[in-house]
């Protein structure tokens, strides 16, 4: 039979979920697209899973995977809460984010004080602005260096900016811009090293995670139908294609975990992985999403509210990947090494 659609995600073929990821995906269910409680079950987990690079590299894509599987909004909420933790590598209250987008003509910047940093401007796609305690954000220090800021998002001067989000997934993740006025904020690293760090490329992995725990979800649908009635042809292939690009993608991720806490993927070969893995998981998305339109046809989009919504939360998600320019960029990087 069809798994049910709160069974864990585990990366290895035929593996058993542990109670570790049974439990969390009964609490993800439980919190099932409740943004507060998603938050709390954030700040709960948090304090149970490993930074990745630590020998449970593993474990923590298995659990970003299962969130996924579950439930999107849940996994959106935990993802940068945990990537947080990671960054500050010490346990932290409350709830965090990681706001690191920038758009022309919104600019932050921090100013050195005699009594430490501030921050000033705007911040644009801040997601969850409205609902964290605290945040990791980008800001520059000069005209062409950015570094990283750890802010308490209650002090005065934070106020969340009035901005549409009309999205049909995701919906109640929310992103808006935030500005900053004197914002008294710590910094976190050296200029610039958020983005050269080794975590970076990790984290990237992490949200890959999340789609590929998102896609076995779309993917359960279509396998249901399976055992609904007997598949012809069609149908036969629609879920051969699932099953190749799904096996692919999790092929990827745990070889990528192995290679993390193996200490060999770190600088351009970590950024290689990164990119390879988050390419592989985001053609495995897209044929999960088409095979399941063609095979299910419009009746699940327009009568199961949790399938639409899933794949409506899915497809928002999946535009974390840049499409052809990331392409493009492992492409780039591919052409100065000898990957084969």
């Amino acid at each position: 039979m069809p798994p049910h659609r709160t069974a864990a995600v585990t990366l290895g073929p035929g593996d058993r979920a542990d109670a570790t990821l049974t439990a969390l995906a009964a609490d993800a269910d439980d919190a099932r697209g409740d943004v507060p409680r998603a938050l709390e079950l954030a700040v709960r987990w948090g304090t149970k899973l490993s930074a990745p690079g630590r020998g449970h590299t593993r474990p923590l894509w298995e659990a970003l995977a299962t969130l996924g599987a579950v439930d999107l909004t849940v996994a959106r909420v935990v993802e940068p809460h945990l990537d947080a933790l990671a960054i500050l590598d010490e346990p932290r209250d409350g709830a965090w984010g990681v706001w690191a987008a920038e758009t022309p003509g919104a600019r932050l910047r921090a100013e050195a004080t005699p009594h430490g940093y501030v921050l000033n401007g705007r911040k644009p796609w801040c997601s969850l602005a409205a609902d964290l305690s605290h945040a990791l954000v980008t800001a520059w220090v000069g005209d062409e260096q950015r570094q990283l800021f750890a802010v308490d998002l209650h002090q005065p001067g934070v106020s969340t900016a009035d901005a549409p989000w009309v999205a049909r997934g995701l919906g109640t993740v929310r992103s808006t811009p935030v500005d900053f006025d004197d914002v008294v904020a710590r910094p976190v690293g050296e200029p610039e090293w958020y983005l050269r760090r080794d975590g970076f490329a990790w984290g990237g992995i992490g949200v890959a995670a999340v789609w590929y725990g998102g896609s076995v979800g779309v993917a359960r649908r279509l396998w249901r139908q399976a055992a609904e009635r007997e598949l012809d042809q069609i149908g036969q292939l629609h879920l051969g294609r699932v099953d190749a690009a799904l096996t692919a993608a999790s092929s990827v991720l745990l070889g990528a975990a192995v290679e993390v806490d193996a200490g060999r993927a770190a600088g351009v070969a970590g950024a290689l992985a990164a990119l390879r893995v988050r390419q592989v998981v985001a053609d495995a998305a897209e044929t999960v999403l088409l095979a399941a339109d063609h095979a299910l046809g419009p009746a699940p989009l327009t009568t199961e509210d949790e399938h639409a919504g899933r794949v409506a939360d899915l497809r928002v998600y999946l535009r974390q990947h840049h499409a052809e320019r990331d392409t493009a960029a492992l492409g780039r990087l591919v052409s100065d090494v000898s990957p084969w």
